[in-house]
């Protein structure tokens, strides 16, 4: 059990999330000064706010109010990196005795932090915010993305279900982190493999207050199919088991033709017979070039080494940090 009274960073990822800032600055400032005022985190605790390549003016709100609140540090990448880079450049930035991780939407409830917090104080060196229903969420999403755990959990990944990067993350545990040199990050699947002490804090996943969700579905199949070739060879395995079936099935077929051309009078000249196992050997060839080409572009892109994030500018108010 930990009985100093640790500081605390919370990373917040941002992409053009103009029309959000103010509710979540706001808000954050709130549950940080509550938080010291009741001797969970000390004063030297702050918000780290990651600027992702932002398009609107994101930039400009962040880099103002970091430079008149030193509670407040400003990230700019370069460029655009994704959601996952953006919030592991926060994470690396941070020098705080534990890290929260949470997306500027707010609909991962941020009063929950506190909970984790005190998960923490009690030994555990990462606590994982679970969502318990997701009334706001539509039909679809709701079923795509519980669909999605247990797919992951039937390819043997382990995941967290219904856990996304909502998370807390002792200084060892972030280490030990930093350690996972890979460029396709799966940070959810990652921390798993870190291990250490962990806990769940659950609650329910809000609706957004305002402007539009960063990940509309041809981002969230992208992410999604990231995570099972980075933590999953079953595709691979699948690939095997394919070839053996349409092997089977073209066995069978040529039998079948053979018995029709020399036992029957059935027989009749056409197409088909010599077609079919064509298209569907052509077919499963395909699709299994596909499947090997995805796992060897990933290998592509980490045999390169390339940094996952360049930090082109950071603000912070080096004044008293005392609220």
């Amino acid at each position: 059990m930990t009985t100093q009274i640790p500081s605390l960073a919370i990373v917040i990822p941002c992409y053009n999330e103009e029309e959000m800032l103010p509710k979540t600055l706001t808000t954050m400032l709130s549950l940080r000064d509550g938080m010291i005022s009741r001797g969970k985190i000390n004063t030297a605790s702050k918000i780290y706010l990651v600027d992702d390549g932002s398009k609107d003016k994101t930039w400009q709100i962040l880099s103002s109010e970091a430079a008149n609140n030193p509670a407040l540090v400003a990230v700019k990448l370069s460029r655009n990196k994704g959601h996952q880079n953006a919030l592991y450049a926060g994470l690396c930035t941070t020098t705080e005795d534990i890290t929260v991780s949470i997306d500027a939407d707010l609909q991962d409830d941020p009063q929950n932090i506190e909970a984790m917090v005190d998960e923490y104080l009690k030994g555990n060196d990462v606590v994982y915010g679970v969502r318990s229903a997701r009334h706001t969420d539509t039909f679809f999403k709701r079923f795509t993305a519980e669909g999605y755990y247990h797919l992951m959990k039937k390819m043997g990944v382990d995941l967290v279900f219904n856990h996304a990067d909502f998370r807390l993350l002792s200084r060892r545990a972030l280490e030990s982190l930093k350690e996972y040199d890979e460029s396709n990050l799966f940070l959810r699947g990652i921390v798993r493999e870190v291990g250490y002490p962990s806990s769940v804090v659950e609650y329910e996943r809000q609706a957004r207050e305002a402007g539009e969700s960063k990940y509309p579905l041809k981002k969230m199949l992208s992410f999604a199919w990231k995570g099972i070739t980075a933590f999953s060879t079953a595709p691979l395995r699948m690939i095997t088991i394919l070839g053996l079936l349409s092997g089977f099935a073209s066995f069978s077929l040529i039998a079948w033709v053979l018995i029709i051309r020399f036992f029957t009078d059935n027989a009749t000249p056409g197409w088909a017979s010599v077609l079919l196992p064509l298209l569907f050997i052509g077919s499963v060839q395909l699709l299994c070039l596909g499947v090997i080409g995805e796992y060897l572009s990933k290998i592509y892109e980490e045999v390169k080494r390339r940094p996952k994030f360049h930090i082109s500018e950071v603000i912070k108010n080096s004044g008293d940090i005392n609220s």
